[in-house]
């Protein structure tokens, strides 16, 4: 039984210690977070103790840790864990600066411990099942990448203020789908982005609304698109054309009931937010990180792809602010 300790206890670490309790394979031994009342309750739900990042690191016991407190906590927590010699489960990003994540990921290699990156998209059965199928060949060779994200509505505004933008914050998840699903690292980058969901925005130096595209040496293309807004749900679909064929996985619902009448044909609108539509996801990738553990074995994704998203991230950034398509060697 792998025993953890989870730094954060806000919405995503209550999803991580709910699906600890339930996986049969590992325990929550220690909750960390600076809200006293939030730690106190999420450890009362799974038998934990409260404790301070001291207490938790240096108990014997555990054997691993979730990250998964605010942005600006992770790396320094990255370097701690890895210096107690835990293995690492940490959400995205690793940090909003390449130089902090270098210096996490060179604490991570120097004390030879295991660390997982929260793309929990990877782990979705849909997506990935849509993977397996391209590596099995089924649609030839990979030529373009469509990615559709796009969020039920515009978080608050002071979360924007510390979120790093759009494309560190939202499109991250989407510079790593697009990796994974072309197999092959884009060399190029070009953005265009505005704030069309709300001037306020604008009005902290943020974009909530962006088209990105991506070109790897040998061509193939990836074209991401995301808004902060989408009326009809949170919007989650994905499209690879490739020269034998093409594969899609689109957006799931709350039934797969079909009305048909004189007006039109309709069903459902897609699950509110990425709580319902990656519940599945989230489940399969904790999953996924305690087998590696158990194992000895590579993560399925590590501190590099971490690394990577977050460079693509960057270079779309400055191709917003240079109106230039950006060479992805320019960040690297």
């Amino acid at each position: 039984m792998l025993q953890f300790a989870q730094f954060g206890a806000g919405r995503i670490g209550a999803i991580h210690a709910a699906n600890l309790a339930a996986s049969g394979q590992a325990a929550l031994r220690h909750v960390v977070d600076v809200n006293a009342a939030a730690a106190a309750g999420l450890a009362a739900r799974h038998g934990a103790r409260v404790s301070t990042t001291e207490e938790a690191l240096t108990d014997p016991e555990v054997g691993a840790v979730i990250i998964a407190s605010s942005t600006d906590t992770h790396a320094a927590l990255v370097i701690a864990a890895a210096e107690a010699g835990k293995a690492i489960f940490c959400e995205k990003p690793i940090d909003l600066s390449l130089a902090r994540v270098d210096a996490a990921i060179a604490a991570v290699e120097a004390a030879g411990v295991p660390m997982l990156v929260g793309f929990n998209r990877r782990f979705d059965p849909d997506f990935a099942a849509l993977r397996r199928r391209i590596a099995e060949g089924a649609i030839g060779t990979v030529e373009q990448v469509v990615v559709t994200s796009r969020d039920p509505g515009l978080p608050p505004i002071d979360y924007l203020k510390v979120s790093g933008g759009q494309f560190r914050d939202m499109t991250i998840h989407d510079f790593d789908m697009a990796r994974w699903l072309l197999d092959e690292e884009p060399v190029e980058v070009f953005a265009y982005g505005a704030a069309l969901v709300d001037p306020a925005v604008a009005a902290v130096g943020d974009i909530d609304s962006c088209m990105v595209l991506l070109r790897t040496a040998s061509g193939r293309m990836a074209h991401i698109n995301n808004s902060r807004r989408a009326a009809y749900g949170y919007d989650q679909r994905i499209e690879v054309h490739g020269s034998l064929g093409r594969l899609m996985a689109g957006n799931r619902t709350p039934t797969t009931v079909e009305l048909a009448n004189t007006a039109a044909v309709s069903t459902d609108t897609p699950l509110h937010f990425f709580l319902e539509r990656y519940a599945e996801a989230y489940r399969i990738e904790l999953a996924a990180f305690v087998a590696a553990v158990a194992a000895g074995v590579p993560m399925p994704v590590g501190a590099a792809d971490g690394r990577q998203a977050l460079v693509l991230a960057d270079a779309a950034l400055l191709s917003l602010r240079e109106r230039r398509p950006v060479r992805v060697g320019e960040i690297a």
